[in-house]
């Protein structure tokens, strides 16, 4: 999803780094516009049972924040099937390349279920001297 809306220059509308402009901005009718085409491409894309939950959301910014919450909870069980994989693999008969393609997979999805990082930093904090 985030390449189909990179490709589209569409990315900015769900991570909110394109702000939403008041109701009598002149630019608000593009911004709304562009917003609903975001929208209706993610509720095409998912099933109907998860399309329902996020339908009713106006801002496209809050279907992604609710879709990354829901999936971003990993999964203990593949989390722990995916570590005794790596931990049993072994190299045998496989050639280096391909050892570590097979690694690199395992790897690659493991992180795909660790947690998403929050930022604990005080931006406002007064810088100790």
């Amino acid at each position: 999803m985030r390449r189909a809306l990179g490709a589209k220059n569409k990315f900015e509308f769900i991570d909110g780094s394109i702000p939403i402009p008041g109701s009598f901005d002149p630019s608000y009718k593009t911004w709304s516009r562009c917003n609903m085409i975001v929208h209706s491409w993610i509720v095409n894309s998912v099933s109907e049972s998860i399309d329902q939950s996020i339908v009713f959301l106006e801002n496209v910014v809050d279907v992604w924040n609710d879709l990354k919450e829901r999936f971003s909870q990993g999964d203990l069980i593949r989390i722990s099937e995916i570590q005794q994989e790596i931990y049993g693999l072994r190299q045998g008969s496989l050639f280096v390349t391909e050892f570590y393609s097979e690694l690199k997979i395992l790897w690659e999805e493991l992180e795909t279920y660790m947690p998403i990082p929050c930022c604990s930093c005080l931006l406002n904090a007064p810088l100790l001297q």
